[in-house]
């Protein structure tokens, strides 16, 4: 799984319908991998910062290319690059530590 599945997963709540599609249940939509790229879009970034802002996490823009959520900080060459790597060091970080904490908040 590579780290925007990772986080449509984890972090979105999308469930995998078929090998190249997401659906969001919350919205009662189909989402092509192909149509979901927070890296390079920051409009798909923003998403993310949504998401994590509900479930209590302080989004912190420090430049153009660094950002923090609580205490996880990341940069990347873009912002949107920045904001995927800290959601994806969120998940990192709390798979090993604590998953029970991080599943109940997202569910």
């Amino acid at each position: 799984m590579n780290k925007t599945d990772s986080i449509a997963r984890r972090i979105l709540g999308w469930k995998l319908n078929r090998w190249d599609r997401w659906y969001d249940y919350e919205k009662g939509v189909f989402i092509l991998d192909s149509e979901f790229q927070p890296e390079q879009n920051l409009g798909h970034a923003m998403l993310i910062v949504e998401r994590l802002e509900k479930l209590g996490y302080t989004f912190t823009k420090k430049g153009d290319s660094e950002v923090s959520f609580n205490d996880i900080r990341a940069t990347g060459k873009t912002l949107s690059e920045a904001i995927t790597n800290a959601a994806y060091s969120i998940i990192e970080n709390n798979s090993v530590v604590n998953t029970s904490d991080l599943w109940r908040k997202l569910s």
